[in-house]
């Protein structure tokens, strides 16, 4: 099934600087979506990257996925950003502030629509076969975070995948949403509230959004520094409310206890009775409870996702 994912925008970043801009800025490596890749690497000519725009204390200003235009041979690579719609005036205003004297336009492209193609197969069976039928001209290409979100597609506004695609059937939207948050995949502003969510804590490693080795980029040394001598002790986790409780009715931010009524993390954001909280990782095997609106106590349980690596629990 396919989502329109009318919540995402897209900017472009155009010009001789385009790289070199992303590259200061945002914590992968721009360089692998050059036809030839970064030096040495042998990884060029990737599609799509994910990666978070940080502010200089470290903390997300907004996750991204990173599209390469491709181009005639010889030209400069232009670059399209998704990002949560709610941020786009704020990312753009983060990428001029930092253009300084670069060759680089930046501009939105509301004449194009973000797409969500998600795998039929369950989670850790998911194929990254690309489906069949798409015309050449779409950018269609495997989501870079894990093979259980599928495959991002942008194309023209007024185009509808659903007719042109033999075999494709539109979702609702609330299904896109109940499946990440199966996954325990944070996305938006909702999910990382811009200046307060840290990359690290969000995961971002395991969803192959960050690069330890292309140098210096905004905000990189708080999150160099943890990865190589901290230990991350919270992490946003997919959370299951109990007894019809519905995530609309716990507040972002919500304390979360633990059965001893200690404090173990912070609800974030859901569908239905799926949602993600940042929760302690010593008390996460625990039954946990978070107040509704209203003062009511429900009980929640977090797991950890089945696509991160084997060391995820630590």
């Amino acid at each position: 099934r396919c989502y329109r994912l009318s919540q995402r925008d897209l900017l472009a970043v155009r010009g001789p600087d385009s790289v070199a801009l992303l590259q200061g800025l945002v914590t992968n490596d721009v360089e692998l979506l050059r036809p030839g890749g970064a030096a040495g690497t042998g990884e060029g000519g990737r599609r799509a990257l994910y990666a978070h725009l940080l502010n200089v204390q470290g903390r997300t200003v907004a996750d991204l996925l990173l599209y390469r235009q491709d181009k005639a041979p010889g030209q400069e690579v232009s670059i399209l950003l998704e990002c949560d719609q709610a941020a786009l005036d704020m990312v753009q205003k983060h990428l001029k502030m930092y253009k300084i004297r670069k060759k680089v336009q930046i501009c939105a492209c509301p004449e194009l629509a973000v797409w969500a193609v998600l795998p039929a197969a369950q989670p850790g069976e998911a194929s990254r076969a690309s489906p069949s039928g798409v015309p050449e001209d779409w950018i269609l290409t495997p989501d870079p975070r894990t093979a259980a979100m599928g495959w991002r597609l942008v194309v023209e506004r007024e185009v509808k995948p659903v007719e042109l695609v033999p075999g494709w059937e539109q979702g609702e939207l609330e299904e896109y949403h109940r499946h990440r948050y199966r996954l325990g995949l944070a996305e938006g502003v909702r999910d990382l509230p811009p200046g307060v969510a840290l990359p690290l804590e969000s995961n971002l490693v395991y969803m192959n959004g960050i690069s330890f080795s292309k140098g210096c980029y905004l905000g990189q040394e708080l999150t160099a520094r943890t990865h190589y001598t901290g230990l991350i002790r919270k992490r946003l986790l997919p959370v299951r409310l109990s007894g019809g409780a519905l995530s609309a009715a716990v507040p972002a931010g919500a304390e979360i206890l633990s059965e001893s009524e200690k404090p173990a993390g912070k609800y974030r954001a859901g569908e239905g009775e799926l949602g993600l909280a940042l929760v302690r990782l010593a008390h996460a095997r625990e039954q946990l409870r978070v107040e509704t609106a209203d003062g009511t106590r429900v009980e929640l349980a977090a797991s950890v996702p089945m696509w991160w690596p084997g060391d995820g629990e630590k």
